[in-house]
């Protein structure tokens, strides 16, 4: 079974496209070091729920959209080995603070597949 790390982030919808851009720039370097799978998708139909929902887990703002991503590994081992290639490459290595979305609202981890059909 595959091991997945999910996300959960929300972006100014004036900054969408500078995501856009390191995002390919992320799946690409991901990619190359071993990921199966790297995906990302903006919100199309992601309403506020009165007690929880994506928007509210990232505190979305009205001016924000929501971004749901996950990236795709052989296993937890490989997962683990291919992101600290990915976190010593300097394609990646730069100031957090120069990224389009707050970087303290994204909700991430690590999920075992129990199930694949």
């Amino acid at each position: 079974m595959s091991y997945v790390d999910g996300f959960v982030l929300a972006v100014p919808k004036q900054n969408i496209e500078a995501y856009k851009v390191i995002a390919r720039m992320a799946g690409e370097v991901w990619k190359e070091h071993g990921a199966l799978a790297y995906v990302e998708c903006v919100g199309d139909d992601v309403p506020r729920g009165e007690l929880t929902s994506f928007p509210r887990a990232v505190q979305a703002k009205d001016d924000e959209i929501v971004i749901f991503a996950w990236i795709v590994y052989e296993s937890r081992e490989q997962r683990d080995a291919i992101n600290a290639k990915v976190m010593a490459d300097p394609r990646l290595k730069g100031d957090m603070s120069d990224m389009p979305f707050d970087g303290k609202r994204m909700i991430y981890g690590g999920f075992e597949t129990f199930l694949e059909l």
